[in-house]
């Protein structure tokens, strides 16, 4: 799929939670085709290095097209890009990565998208173009409070919504992988994506029940094009680049459970 470096504008910033924002931008011209579970490279100013910040595309607007971008502030980078104004401009390379596999339309089967985190990023976009295919999807989402859980409303436009927290202050308590959905439904196919502890109980939870699993890998990617060897992953074709391989994998590709 091809490349483009675009100037966009920035239309809307929104604080969804002290350590959480979501970055709405649009450049001049038509946004590219862009498939669920890629992602795009941002470039910071202002920041105390110049490697561009790898973030997952959380929703396309195709109404206004905006790309939206759930920011989670960890370091001086998204500390900066959460304090951008409407009208500022950001340079953004993008699509890159690969994404996530879409069965046929209209076909009738189960799907479960489960985050956990700012994980529950690329399940938006995912679980909207599911949507649109025909399906309807149901999400599971993890965080650790109540306050952590971000756009409810926006999932819940798509599917059914279970949720999980740590501290039991929103749905049932415990663990994304402990929710009574799991025995209740049977799914045909699971994608995941946040922090890797989850991602491989879910794994294992998926290939004991012998369901399809895919997740999305959060590695560190400096570059984004597999020349700084940052994100490298050991799957059973070896070890590979996460941002030109991946971000996502079938689980039966990685090699957690050996």
């Amino acid at each position: 799929m091809k490349k483009y470096i675009m100037d966009m504008k920035v239309t809307e910033n929104l604080r969804l939670h002290q350590n959480y924002c979501l970055l709405k931008l649009a450049p001049e011209e038509t946004l590219p085709e862009m498939l669920p579970g890629q992602f795009v490279e941002v470039k910071v100013d202002n920041a105390t290095t110049f490697l561009r910040r790898p973030i997952s595309i959380n929703y396309i607007d195709r109404s206004k097209n905006e790309l939206w971008l759930l920011i989670q502030i960890v370091g001086d980078g998204t500390l900066s890009m959460s304090m951008l104004q409407i009208g500022n401009i950001v340079n953004i390379i993008l699509p890159l990565g690969n994404s996530f596999t879409i069965p046929e339309a209209h076909t009738k089967q189960e799907l479960l998208l489960i985050g956990g985190g700012v994980g529950t990023a690329p399940m938006l976009y995912l679980g909207d173009h599911l949507k649109q295919l025909g399906f309807t999807p149901s999400f599971l989402l993890g965080a650790r409070s109540e306050k952590d859980v971000l756009q409810i409303a926006d999932f819940e436009a798509l599917g059914q919504v279970y949720i999980t927290t740590e501290d039991g202050s929103l749905g049932e308590k415990g663990y994304v992988t402990q929710h009574t959905i799991l025995n209740k439904k049977r799914f045909d196919r699971i994608y995941t994506c946040g922090p890797k502890p989850m991602m491989m109980a879910v794994a294992k939870v998926a290939r004991e029940a012998a369901i399809d699993c895919e997740v999305s890998l959060e590695n560190t990617m400096a570059c984004g094009i597999g020349a700084c060897l940052c994100c490298v992953e050991k799957t059973t074709d070896g070890h590979i680049c996460v941002c030109t391989e991946g971000p996502v994998f079938n689980i039966n590709k990685l090699t957690w459970q050996n």
